[in-house]
């Protein structure tokens, strides 16, 4: 089993960035081979896959996110990032950490989530 926590979220302007953490735990030896990924649900909508990280560091992003936001981990820290840039308010969404095998969906473990809210 693996356990993630993600922190880093809040009420930002437009424009703004935001940095979101997500701390691991449980089984290290798993999250260690684990794909990680960020998904967001916007009020009213579905969830939705905002990018991945394999363990080797190769990425994929959604493309409404591309440019703006960038995904980074620690294996060391058992640890995944998003810097998110150049917000805007239909950014607003709850963001959670995910892991899981398979690279492009990193989707098989989730956290709690985040608020993230972009005000205009």
């Amino acid at each position: 089993q693996v356990q993630l926590v993600e922190s880093g979220g809040g009420l930002v302007q437009a424009g703004g960035s935001l940095r979101l953490s997500c701390a691991a735990s449980g089984s290290i030896f798993g999250i260690n081979v684990m794909a990680m990924g960020w998904y967001r649900r916007a009020p009213g909508g579905q969830r939705e896959m905002v990018a991945t990280i394999s363990t080797d560091g190769t990425t994929n992003y959604a493309d409404f996110v591309y440019g703006r936001f960038t995904i980074s981990r620690n294996n060391a820290k058992k640890s995944a990032y998003l810097q998110m840039n150049s917000l805007k308010p239909e950014d607003t969404a709850v963001y959670y950490c995910t892991a899981g095998l398979i690279i492009t969906t990193a989707n098989d473990y989730w956290g709690q989530g985040t608020q993230v809210t972009v005000a205009s």
